[in-house]
């Protein structure tokens, strides 16, 4: 797949570990309102950028440009340190789907469906790409607006450029990035993003910014950075649109499967038509006809929730290539919409708990006095700690670790 909008994730698509903004991070993640990080003295970084500058003016980018984007500019260690620390990681789809369709992000996802009703609605007219998709996907990728990144895009590409690991692909940005200044869609001051230089409400890396973004506003900026998200919110549908996205399509459908259905018959590379999965038993969760032809995605295997996936699906995927993302644009969409949870249910995990239970173990783990900042079922850091400390005040071997056992004891 072609480097798109915002993939320099390198495999990391899971939730709360995305080279993003950690827009989708599990509750208690916080937002990005810490103080931007300083540039510090590196004189191999400096040189790096003089002999970078010569590359630069030898492919368009003007003197005066390169001056206003290096002025300020410098070397942050914290980007490398991100970068090098990245762990290989994929949640289940079921955490990633307490995180991506919480509460929290639906009652919030409601409220900007209804304040930039219009916009959306205008969007989904041109581009033809349903407004509850843009919104999602929003949502999944800067909290609809509100963890956009803080970050200086121009320092951190310099930064992973004269690092060195995957030099060519972040000189490659660095240098979008520097014909967006030039063509005077946002100033250096302005360029913000996340540490891997994903940008704006709807985190574009600069190549893909240059090839998707849209000025919807008509005010001659192509501005995926202000308050005012309509240029963001129109270039995700535009990106959509022009990976071939089909109007009028949905992305997918949860599906009931019937008794002894062959998983060697699912996977997106076996695709039947409606009827053919009707044929065979499968039939809709909420009832009505199966909407089109598709695959069926089995996740977590013949025990948990089933999908029969369309053509839209692997449409979203272009815009994040991982399939719990796309499902978790897809479900949010479907949630934004006004439709229910997933009626299927997820298998316990490798400990014999249930989402209840995790949940469960969290209520009674901060009534205890050790705050899990939330109880979505999802068993992070925060949850982790807390186990910690309580092992510890019982006397009981400190491993972090939720157990059906210590649940049990916590009752």
């Amino acid at each position: 797949m072609h480097p798109t909008r915002r993939h320099v994730t390198f495999g990391l698509a899971a939730l709360g570990l995305s080279a993003c903004t950690g827009a989708v991070a599990p509750s208690g993640a916080g937002s990005t309102s810490a103080p931007a990080p300083r540039p510090v003295a590196n004189a191999g970084f400096d040189t790096w950028v003089a002999g970078f500058r010569t590359r630069a003016a030898s492919r368009g980018i003007s003197e005066a440009t390169l001056n206003a984007a290096f002025r300020g500019a410098g070397f942050l260690p914290i980007v490398v340190e991100r970068d090098r620390n990245q762990t290989e990681f994929k949640r289940s789809l079921e955490d990633y789907l307490s995180i991506a369709a919480s509460d929290e992000r639906i009652a919030m996802g409601q409220s900007m469906l209804s304040r930039h009703g219009g916009v959306l609605s205008q969007v989904e007219g041109r581009y033809g790409v349903d407004r509850h998709v843009v919104a999602a996907v929003w949502g999944l990728e800067s909290f609809y607006g509100t963890r956009r990144g803080n970050i200086p895009v121009i320092s951190a590409l310099s930064t992973l450029a004269y690092d060195g690991r995957r030099g060519a692909f972040f000189e490659s940005q660095l240098i979008a990035a520097l014909r967006i200044l030039q063509n005077g869609d946002i100033t250096p001051a302005r360029m913000t993003g996340s540490w891997a230089g994903a940008m704006g409400h709807t985190q574009f890396i600069p190549t893909s910014y240059l090839e998707y973004a849209v000025d919807f506003t008509g005010d001659g900026r192509r501005d995926i950075w202000s308050d005012d998200p309509a240029d963001a919110l129109a270039s995700a549908a535009n990106y959509l649109a022009r990976s071939g996205w089909r109007r009028g399509q949905p992305w997918g459908v949860e599906v009931v499967l019937p008794q002894g259905f062959n998983a060697g018959l699912a996977g997106r590379g076996t695709t039947r038509s409606a009827a053919d999965w009707s044929a065979m038993g499968v039939r809709a969760a909420s009832g009505g006809a199966l909407p089109g032809s598709g695959s069926i995605l089995i996740p977590q295997g013949l025990n948990g929730p089933a999908f029969l996936v369309l053509r839209n699906f692997s449409v979203i995927l272009r815009y994040n290539n991982a399939e719990n993302y796309a499902i978790g644009v897809g479900h949010l969409s479907d949630r934004l919409r006004g439709g229910g949870p997933l009626r299927g249910s997820f298998p316990p995990d490798a400990a014999g708990m249930t989402k209840a239970n995790r949940q469960e173990l969290q209520r009674r783990l901060t009534a205890a006095g050790f705050d899990t900042e939330g109880s979505d079922g999802v068993i992070g850091p925060k949850t982790r700690a807390a186990i910690s400390a309580y092992q510890q005040r019982e006397g009981l071997a400190v491993t972090g670790e939720p157990t059906l056992a210590l649940l049990q004891r916590l009752r």
